[in-house]
């Protein structure tokens, strides 16, 4: 096996490579094709299905030809998030990959190692010479938005006795759990006017810290969203009359908006009561949120009047429901300390001329606690006026009982790494639900590089847990031979 710093070097070249093709959710063509012909080279059997998929076949070493195939899986696609003030679109332009001494991170931007740097490792190990039974490398698209490319998987490509998923976020952790989630998406036709006043501003909450919905939900981070609904809300009950012409927040549904805006006009003369609301907002929310957001802000600017308003119906039923929408830790694991059991995520708002766009994201361990949601949703959808649709609800991911591969692994990287593996459940997803839908016998494991920020221009990864991450991997490999 290489030394450490050939298997860094090795895998961040892949990585390189991986992050000039743009590659967001729902538009996986290019890095696909990328994939594909990477594979193919390799003298691979490799195919595309229809959704994009890439399934390769790496044949057994001699001696290995009787070994049950296992399955390395990861996924191409990411979540495209730039920091305020950044120029970046995500179909068109390229990831701006740094690097220090500690961490690979990305220029302004979300770095897309989740799970980049997963694809990357497969890489290597397909092209790597080690000893191992037969191998298939699965590489899905669209997991961070709807997992409809795990969803659409044959399940041919399951008929394995082993599976590998390469997109946790620590390295010394195996992941043998995983909650279920749904997008839930309200849905208004909205009805336009002409505006009534003539003073215009745009208040912009931003500053706020945001996150992965699923690892980062318990840390007591705010809604950018809920925040700033709050404030129209206030504003309404303060008697400082205003019609809405745009609300606007977030970067993607399982991702904890950092920043959302509206777009208001008022009667001057309530000009300075707004700026007192505002302050006395911020004072609130500090005393909420003081000791985890530390750099809010609300910008309030004036701009020039917009032609249209909401009529007011829509309006109000807009403020409801941002308000009202449960985003946060909901309930916590009654048999497993510190574990969330079901929490929601308020995602993404979009104000468009013949729409109003809600994206909603909940999650749970317990499958019927998802369900749950769906019913409260309903409620809530006919109490505001707002239609209602459901994606696929994943599946939650159960741990087995019996599982060879977990003591196996957790065997080798103590043997390695001189300190024990944590054994978790988390309550993010993951398409090991889908999988273990498919085929319940199949025996995986999630893991991963250590990664911070992800979802989050801040996204970086620990470089030296790279090498001992794909050497994990490849021993696990070898020694399941004898398990």
């Amino acid at each position: 096996m290489q030394k450490d710093q050939d298997i860094l070097e090795a895998v961040l070249a892949e990585f390189q490579e991986i992050a000039k093709i743009p590659r967001k959710s729902g538009h996986e063509e290019k890095i696909s094709q990328y994939l594909f012909d990477v594979i193919k080279a390799m003298g691979l059997k490799v195919e595309q299905d229809k959704k994009f998929n890439i399934i390769a076949e790496k044949p057994a070493t001699a001696g290995f030809e009787n070994m049950p195939v296992t399955i390395l899986q990861g996924h191409m696609d990411m979540v495209c998030v730039a920091a305020e003030g950044v120029n970046f679109d995500p179909l068109k332009d390229s990831i701006q990959v740094r690097r220090n001494a500690q961490y690979l991170y990305a220029e302004g931007t979300s770095l897309g190692a989740d799970d980049g740097i997963g694809v990357a490792e497969i890489l290597y190990i397909l092209k790597a010479e080690f000893a191992h039974g037969p191998l298939r490398a699965i590489i899905t698209v669209d997991e961070e938005q709807g997992m409809s490319g795990s969803i659409a998987l044959d399940p041919k490509y399951l008929a394995a006795k082993y599976l590998i998923n390469c997109d946790s976020e620590n390295y010394d952790v195996v992941t043998v759990s995983s909650a279920g989630s749904v997008n839930i998406d309200f849905l208004r036709r909205p009805v336009w006017r002409d505006p009534l006043y003539k003073a215009a501003y745009q208040i912009t909450v931003k500053g706020l810290l945001g996150g992965h919905s699923g690892e980062a939900i318990n840390c007591g981070r705010a809604n950018a969203i809920q925040t700033l609904a709050l404030t129209l809300q206030k504003m309404q009950g303060m008697g400082i009359d205003f019609e809405l012409a745009d609300f606007t927040g977030g970067m993607a549904r399982n991702a904890i908006p950092a920043k959302a805006s509206a777009v208001i006009l008022i009667k001057p003369d309530n000009t300075k009561k707004m700026e007192q609301l505002l302050q006395d907002f911020k004072i609130d929310f500090q005393h909420i949120y003081g000791n985890v957001e530390k750099t809010l802000k609300i910008d309030l600017t004036i701009i020039d009047q917009p032609k249209d308003v909401l009529s007011k119906e829509d309006q109000d039923n807009l403020i409801r429901l941002l308000c009202v929408l449960h985003t946060g830790v909901y309930s916590m694991s009654q048999s497993i300390p510190n574990l969330v059991e079901a929490s929601a995520n308020l995602g993404i708002v979009e104000t468009k001329q013949n729409a109003i766009n809600v994206q909603f994201f909940p999650r749970s361990a317990i499958d019927s606690k998802v369900s749950e949601f769906k019913q409260l949703a309903q409620v809530i959808s006919e109490l505001t006026g707002f239609h209602l649709t459901f994606g696929s609800q994943s599946p939650g991911w159960a741990e087995k009982s019996e599982s060879k591969l977990v003591p196996l692994m957790t065997s080798v990287f103590e043997e390695q790494n001189k300190q024990p593996m944590k054994v978790e459940i988390i309550h993010a997803g993951l398409e090991c639900g889908w999988f273990f839908q498919k085929n319940p016998d199949l025996d995986m494991v999630s893991i991963g590089v250590t990664a911070i920020g992800i979802h989050s221009p801040e996204e970086k990864i620990e470089l030296a847990t790279v090498a001992p991450q794909v050497k994990l991997i490849m021993e696990t490999l070898t020694r399941l031979k004898n398990v």
